[in-house]
């Protein structure tokens, strides 16, 4: 029986993939925006108890074909863990035809560019990374610990090993301060980045973060929907990433919007439109803690 612990999180897109924990807990873990990791103090798995779940989901599972090294950052770890890991993988699920994971711009940085086209010739497919905001200050405020500059090189060291790029970003998370700055920055970033995938989320604040009190505080003021919605349209606006697949359809989102860009930019744009001026039903508050 594979073994994990707390709770493990893991992208929508891997709703169907092997799910093996390699960190406990995320390596930055000082947003003040996300609870994702915060009951979890962070450290690196054992490798005999990693490759243990793996020769127990082997004997357990006919077929693997998809792969997901939980939890946040597997990518902060060494290379000659990592090259065990996926080396083991390539061993044993020959059937497997993509293994990702998520990577902080820090962790990428830290990896030399031999380094990541060693993890890309040893089965290493794509590379989730958190953006969240193109804005400096926005950056800064929520604790991210990186700047959009190093978003962008990392983004570019992940292109330059032939390795696919997946990054999200956050609506509302400028909240009424800074809404403007976010939206066109994020777009701008995002439009240097070149991902292959964005998947765009939406603020929800929970019980007990750090944001939560800012908000109680007056410091940080939520938007409304339809506030978010034209922050949306102006980030969308500022996006020129050709052949990028863009995903606004989690749960947090008001409105689902998806399509490749640029071609489908205008017709995302008609839809927000269309929900601004109040001819789409919004998603309801509770749907969106689903």
């Amino acid at each position: 029986m594979l073994r994990y612990e707390g709770m493990v999180y893991r992208p929508p897109s891997e709703a169907y993939s092997l799910i093996v924990q390699v960190t406990i807990g995320c390596s930055q873990n000082q947003c003040i925006f996300c609870n994702m990791y915060k009951e979890k103090k962070f450290r690196i798995r054992k490798l005999e108890d990693v490759l243990r779940d793996f020769a127990v989901a082997r004997a357990t599972y006919q077929s693997v074909k998809k792969i997901f090294l939980a939890d946040g950052d597997a990518l902060i770890c060494k290379m000659d863990y990592l090259e065990a890991i996926l080396s083991f993988i390539k061993e044993n699920f020959p059937e497997c035809v993509q293994v990702t994971t998520y990577g902080s711009p820090r962790s990428v940085l830290l990896k030399k560019p031999e380094e990541l086209k060693r993890l890309k010739q040893l089965g290493l497919s794509m590379v989730y990374m958190g953006l969240e905001s193109g804005n400096k200050e926005v950056l800064e405020y929520m604790k991210k610990g990186v700047h959009p500059e190093e978003v962008v090189e990392a983004a570019w060291k992940i292109h330059n090993a032939g390795i696919r790029l997946s990054v999200t970003a956050i609506s509302g998370l400028g909240g009424q301060k800074r809404w403007k700055e976010h939206a066109i920055d994020t777009g701008k970033v995002l439009s240097k980045m070149k991902p292959e995938y964005v998947g765009l989320l939406t603020l929800m604040v929970e019980e007990g973060l750090p944001l939560e009190e800012e908000i109680r505080n007056g410091h940080f003021k939520l938007m409304s929907p339809y506030d978010i919605l034209i922050e949306t349209k102006e980030m969308l606006k500022n996006m020129n990433c050709p052949g990028c697949i863009f995903r606004s359809n989690h749960a947090s989102n008001y409105v689902n919007l998806r399509g490749t860009l640029n071609e489908d930019k205008e017709i995302m744009l008609e839809k927000l439109d269309e929900a601004i001026n109040g001819n789409i039903h919004l998603k309801s508050e509770w749907m969106r803690g689903l």
